[in-house]
């Protein structure tokens, strides 16, 4: 009898004590979360005013086309992070290093391949032509930049994966900040003192102070805190990638599903409507996106703690969690509401008259951010659990249907048409989300809901 009683205990102190830890990082995250929301609104107007509305919108595309090199790391990241996290739940700190070990290599590997072919791909082609812009923008040089450092940030951002499996994801984003409010000086600072300033300049401060950043305080946690867990070529296990990418594989199509749905908007909109459309598009999403920040800052530490949870079969404390966070993420429509009433004045004070909005784009911005978040906190407590069939079927049908219907839709309506597929897919994974969850937590879960 006293022992059942010791196991009771146990479980319920598990359970507080997750949820302790969950209520520490959301407060200093929030600080954090805080900064780097007013450091991101701070930085669109002054990175418009360095270079101008057109070559803001240029920036956005360009840089979200080499952002689509992300999905090269198939996946490893995402893998990783629950791999690491049930090692770390079953006591197993050897092969917790192990797997960092591995995926600082693997990815260093992957993403030198990938830059290095970039580079060399980059050469031959005309973005001017490809993006249907003027003669007088040549981005060559300014993608090679972009590339690399792209690439480097890519291998450097296990670090911050590693403490959101950790569940300290307020370290991580105190990093995040700390990078961001670097670059918000450099721009104040070069605002003043450059009198033209171009995309080149842009590419190595937006891109290069976060990597440098990031490069330091890693290698300090890796000598400290981390020591025990630190990357070394000894703990290179080769045969732990079939564990990694087991699961990592779902998130790699899935990530590569989701480039077609969401990621080739601004370049749709480029070609369609122009430059000046993605950053009318981009700036109302940043406004409207300050309350899926907030969403985020309440989720970040439950993926992992959901794992350790699943993994200890903890289903009464993660029932209560999904309660809590389902409540939470539908409220944030009084929010937004209010968030919309107030947007023409914000915006006028935000970036003047350097660009204009309709009352349909903020609109249907601030439906698309709400749906956006009800989907994120579902997706993101399953991803934690680990079973994504269901999530990767929605997202591989949308991938197939979307570009010809997001380009048909932004010909016909323009930007409020670009807007419409990713909303609709959002909906129907928050559907299919909700019934999983609920099957899963109530250990009623068969066939495709349990893969």
């Amino acid at each position: 009898m006293s022992s059942l009683v010791q196991k009771v205990k146990e479980y319920l102190n598990r359970g507080n004590a997750r949820s302790v830890a969950a209520k520490k990082n959301i407060a200093g995250s929030f600080l954090n979360k805080c900064i780097a929301i007013f450091v991101s609104l701070a930085l669109v107007p002054l990175t418009i005013n360095f270079v101008s509305s057109e070559q803001y919108g240029i920036w956005l595309t360009v840089s979200s086309i080499v952002g689509w090199m992300s999905y090269f790391d198939i996946g490893f990241a995402n893998g990783f992070r629950n791999k690491y996290a049930e090692a770390k739940a079953n006591g197993d700190m050897l092969l917790a290093r192990k797997y960092v070990s591995t995926t600082y290599v693997l990815l260093g590997i992957i993403f030198s391949v990938v830059a290095i072919l970039a580079l060399v791909i980059n050469q031959f082609l005309d973005w001017g032509k490809i993006l249907n812009l003027s003669e007088d923008y040549n981005l060559t040089l300014v993608f090679d930049v972009l590339i690399v450092f792209f690439c480097f940030q890519m291998v450097l951002h296990v670090f911050n994966t590693l403490l959101n499996a950790d569940q300290k994801p307020a370290l991580s984003a105190f990093i995040v900040t700390i990078g961001q409010i670097l670059v918000l000086a450099f721009i104040v600072i070069l605002t003043h003192t450059v009198k033209d300033g171009n995309l080149l300049l842009l590419s190595w401060i937006l891109l290069g102070i976060p990597c440098i950043t990031t490069l330091i305080i890693s290698i300090i946690a890796f000598n400290t805190k981390y020591k025990s867990v630190a990357p070394a070529f000894r703990f290179v296990e080769f045969g732990l990638t079939k564990n990694i990418i087991s699961l990592g594989i779902k998130f790699f199509i899935i990530q590569i599903s989701m480039l077609f749905t969401f990621q080739l908007t601004n370049l749709i909109l480029t070609r369609v409507v122009g430059p000046i459309a993605v950053t009318q598009y981009n700036v109302a999403y940043k406004y409207f996106s300050v309350i899926l920040m907030v969403i985020n800052i309440l989720l970040m530490p439950f993926w992992s703690a959901f794992t350790d949870a699943y993994t200890r079969k903890d289903y009464i404390w993660m029932k209560n969690i999904f309660r809590k966070l389902s409540l939470i993420s539908f409220c944030s429509i009084l929010p937004l509401t209010i968030m919309l009433i107030v947007s023409p004045y914000i915006m006028r004070w935000w970036v003047g008259d350097s660009v204009t909005f309709s009352w349909g784009i903020l609109i249907c911005m601030s439906i698309y951010i709400w749906i956006l978040s009800q989907s994120t906190m579902s997706m993101s407590l399953i991803n934690g659990i680990g079973y994504l069939k269901i999530q990767t079927i929605i997202y591989v049908v949308s991938a197939i249907l979307s570009v010809p219907l997001i380009y048909f839709l932004c010909m016909k309506y323009g930007i409020l048409g670009a807007m419409i597929v990713p909303t609709v897919v959002y909906l129907v994974q928050f559907i299919f989300a909700q019934v999983q969850l609920r099957k899963l937590l109530n250990c009623s879960a068969k066939g495709v809901w349990i893969k």
